[in-house]
């Protein structure tokens, strides 16, 4: 098999036609609209082809291949964008690499094609990156500063994950996954930031780090590539996140709840609609400001947000309207629909802190309610052992537990497997109700019999988890479930 020629990994002097494998993942699929709307003649393809991503790419006019093939490279683009689904072994790389075509990764064309020069306004961190980089995308566009921007989830002040924006500024969603199979360093080394946000450290990723530690030298190259006139914005709350930003030659700007942080939350009031806080900066009042977001997780990822525009030079008044108009983001705590007095959630949570906090936050927004959570382990993170014994603790806050037993993973052994079974028996030990199922159906079948006017129930997954969502409430309405 022909292996790609690390010469050809460059941008060509001349570029009309750009070919992106693996065109309908979330990043790939935004970088595709961004270069048609940029004057490229653009076209790809996918495996799986599916909506959302394929009725958006056929309304922007990008014809999209099913399946991979050499017949898929002709005519002849002049740069192929490779994304991180792709596989050594696919047979239009291999086709990509006996054709000798220019190729890039999607970092890689995004930094080249949008970022540029630009201040590149860079969100990492294990958690919070999509609704942080959402917040601020959504208040400096209010700030009239016109900014680019792309982002992992959809922005509902935008209704769509990226933006070409004006000159100044580019906020982009910095992830610490892969770059591609011929780059395994993570995406954010890419994105050039002239300001980085970290929102917190923890392991995840196990089927690319072997351990925290590995995670953590990834970060430590960001802080590396950071310009001596540049600012990390660092949840100083977190001991692994201090540990990684000691290094910084760069200013380090500290948020979060403790003395040792320069913005910091003096307190937090969830409402049934919004959530309200004060913020202290160098333990001065800085002011206070209000959100639709419930927790206090994102609360602080708000903070993170203020430590930012106020770096760019917005005033607090001005940042305290962009952060109230705020409209959210879909897939984060997002109410899909109401029927027979049941509130469908839809969440993207699946790491056990992402989880915990989560639940917390909807406990709060929700009191009095009870409060059901649906929760589908399909990372390969969930799908191993690694935190079959972290996540008993972090449904506390439910009335009722229902998990789906996972597809396993194929090439690991069956004792490094997680287990919902053992999960659900680790919640009854917590006095926690629980329930595991084989299928998505029985799930629905389950609620639809016990749900009641009232319930509240939360379905957490990274995935569409066969669209559980639109099924339950067209059971709750007495609809054929599609």
């Amino acid at each position: 098999m022909s292996e790609l020629d690390p010469a050809l990994n460059i941008f060509p002097k001349k570029i009309e036609r750009i070919h992106l494998m693996g065109i309908c993942g979330t990043g790939v699929g935004a970088l595709a609209g961004m270069l048609k709307k940029a004057g490229f003649a653009v076209a790809g393809s996918d495996q799986q082809i599916y909506p959302p991503m394929s009725d958006f790419l056929a309304a922007n006019h990008i014809e999209v291949f099913e399946g991979y093939g050499p017949a898929n490279l002709a005519p002849r683009p002049d740069l192929v964008v490779v994304g991180n689904v792709i596989r050594r072994d696919n047979p239009e790389a291999a086709a990509l690499a006996e054709l000798r075509i220019p190729y890039v990764s999607m970092p890689q064309a995004l930094a080249h094609f949008f970022i540029g020069s630009r201040d590149s306004l860079v969100i990492t961190g294990t958690h919070g990156k999509t609704t942080t980089s959402s917040i601020l995308a959504s208040l400096l566009h209010d700030a009239g500063l016109e900014p680019g921007f792309m982002i992992g989830g959809l922005v509902r002040k935008f209704d769509r994950n990226f933006n070409l924006g004006g000159d100044r500024y580019f906020v982009v969603e910095g992830d610490e996954y892969d770059t591609a199979f011929f780059d395994k360093g993570p995406k954010f080394l890419h994105y050039r930031p002239a300001v980085a946000v970290i929102t917190g450290i923890e392991f995840d990723h196990a089927d690319i780090y072997a351990d925290l530690e590995a995670i953590k030298k990834s970060f430590r190259r960001l802080v590396e590539i950071m310009p001596a006139d540049g600012c990390l914005v660092a949840c100083l709350d977190d001991p692994v996140v201090r540990e990684v930003v000691a290094g910084a030659t760069c200013r380090v700007v500290g948020y979060g709840r403790t003395k040792r942080c320069d913005w910091r939350l003096a307190g937090v009031e969830v409402g049934p609609v919004r959530t309200s806080f004060e913020v202290l900066k160098n333990g001065q009042s800085y002011g206070e400001f209000t959100n639709t977001l419930p927790g206090i997780h994102n609360a602080l990822n708000s903070l993170a947000v203020i430590a930012v525009a106020d770096r760019l030079g917005l005033d607090s008044e001005l940042i305290g309207r962009g952060l109230a108009g705020f409209g959210g983001v879909k897939r984060r705590q997002e109410v899909r629909g109401v029927a027979a007095g049941v509130t469908v959630i839809d969440d993207f949570a699946h790491h056990p802190t992402e989880v915990r906090e989560t639940v917390a936050a909807l406990r709060m927004m929700y009191r009095g309610r009870r409060l059901i959570v649906v929760f589908e382990p399909r990372t390969n993170s969930s799908r191993r052992r690694i935190f079959q014994d972290v996540y008993p603790d972090c449904f506390g806050d439910a009335d009722l537990v229902l998990i789906r037993e996972p597809e396993p993973l194929t090439d690991i052994a069956a004792e490094k497997l997680f287990s919902a079974k053992e999960l659900v028996a680790a919640l009854h030990a917590r006095k926690i109700p629980a329930h595991y199922f084989s299928t998505t159906e029985e799930i629905i079948d389950f609620l639809l019999t016990n749900a009641s006017e009232g319930d509240v129930a939360a379905v957490l997954s990274n995935g569409g988890f066969d669209n559980i969502h639109s099924r339950l409430l067209a059971g709750l309405r007495g609809e054929e479930r599609s």
